[in-house]
């Protein structure tokens, strides 16, 4: 079991809702009101974290509304007190410098809270439209290698000289340094080769996408074994998981056939985002072997039945060395709640009763 206390966090909702986006009760919402509400609402409830996706378009439909992440989580940074706030990146998107200097800055705002997720971009025309290119699956891992060097130093607060195929930085260091810790932590997305190198090299926590128990006990092995930069801690683990639970187990299925018939309505949508998805993302190759709702793997890890069932279910996750559970739901604010009141508390107390 992961020595580290569970942690439960909640995606954003940057983009709208996470499982069918034509839901009578839950219609579209990616504003930046709501989610405000709802990261002070988690904040209320007792979770620990939230990840803001990076989208510069709406993946779904660019017609569709799409929040900012990197300006969100500067504004959240100043409204919230204790919640970690993740901000995903894209490294094409911005200078390694320039975001360096944003991430040390939201790191003041929040008081030492503030972390970033390394993603590496699968949706092609958010870059290709721009005029930025989309590179080749492992090229953009290279890249990604490179950018994060260089942030990982500046954040540091270390003078900062690099020299490779993308970058020059010449006797660069950013001042204020961070006084609450080394720097903001790393989470790292992604399952192909080139992605669990890039994170035994590089980051804190490895971002496992929704899958079964066995599945995500076969990647931590295979990551847990691989030799770690001089000094740095062992790795740490979190999944994300759309969560349903109910009174009941039934209860629970029937909720999960009602997404799945919600879901059924964007079938057009989701056949325009496989057009624009990059085919060797190791992502969405493992999404289509387990039909499910939900983003990033969604209902594939099973988090789905009564609250005890869940909560098993969780310290199995626990049990695999899993310590961050990062969760989406439909309705979410009803059932981001009904999960912290009814589940988060089951959890504590099977761990209790292993200690």
């Amino acid at each position: 079991m992961s020595t580290f206390p569970a942690r439960f966090g909640i995606w954003a909702l940057v983009h709208g809702s996470r499982a069918a986006l034509q839901d009578p009760d839950e219609p579209y919402d990616a504003s930046w009101a709501r989610n405000r509400a709802l990261v002070l609402d988690a904040e209320r409830l007792g979770y620990d974290s939230v990840l803001v996706a990076q989208h510069t378009i709406n993946p779904h439909d660019p017609n569709l509304d799409q929040l900012e992440a990197w300006t969100t989580s500067a504004a959240l940074a100043a409204l919230t007190s204790r919640i970690e706030i993740i901000a995903a990146i894209k490294p094409y998107l911005y200078h390694p410098v320039v975001l360096a200097k944003m991430a040390q800055q939201i790191e003041h705002i929040s008081g030492g809270r503030f972390a970033l997720n390394l993603v590496n971009a699968w949706n092609r025309p958010e870059l290709e439209r721009a005029g930025i290119g989309f590179a080749e699956h492992d090229a953009r891992y290279a890249y990604g290698r490179e950018w994060i060097t260089v942030v990982d130093k500046l954040l540091r607060g270390e003078r900062t000289s690099f020299a490779a195929e993308h970058f020059h930085i010449d006797d660069y260091q950013l001042r204020p340094a961070d006084p609450f810790r080394a720097r903001p932590r790393i989470y790292v997305g992604g399952e192909s080769e080139p992605a669990r190198a890039l994170v035994a090299d590089a980051g804190d926590v490895w971002f496992i996408n929704g899958q079964p128990l066995d599945d995500v006990t076969a990647l931590i092995a295979d990551v847990s074994q691989r030799p770690r930069p001089n000094g740095a801690p062992p790795l740490r683990f979190g999944l994300s998981a759309f969560a349903i639970a109910r009174e009941s187990d039934a209860l629970a299925a029937d909720h999960l056939a009602h997404l799945f018939a919600l879901a059924a309505k964007d079938a057009p949508l989701r056949a325009q985002q496989k057009q624009n998805i990059d085919p060797k993302a190791v992502m969405f190759q493992t999404f289509a072997q387990t039909p499910r709702v939900g983003s990033n793997g969604g209902t594939a890890a099973g988090l789905v039945g009564s609250y005890d069932t869940v909560a098993e279910r969780i310290v199995a996750f626990r049990r695999a060395g899993i310590e961050l559970f990062m969760l989406q739901f439909q309705p979410f604010e009803a059932d981001m709640q009904r999960f912290a009141e009814e589940v988060i508390p089951r959890v504590r107390a099977l761990e209790h009763a292993t200690i």
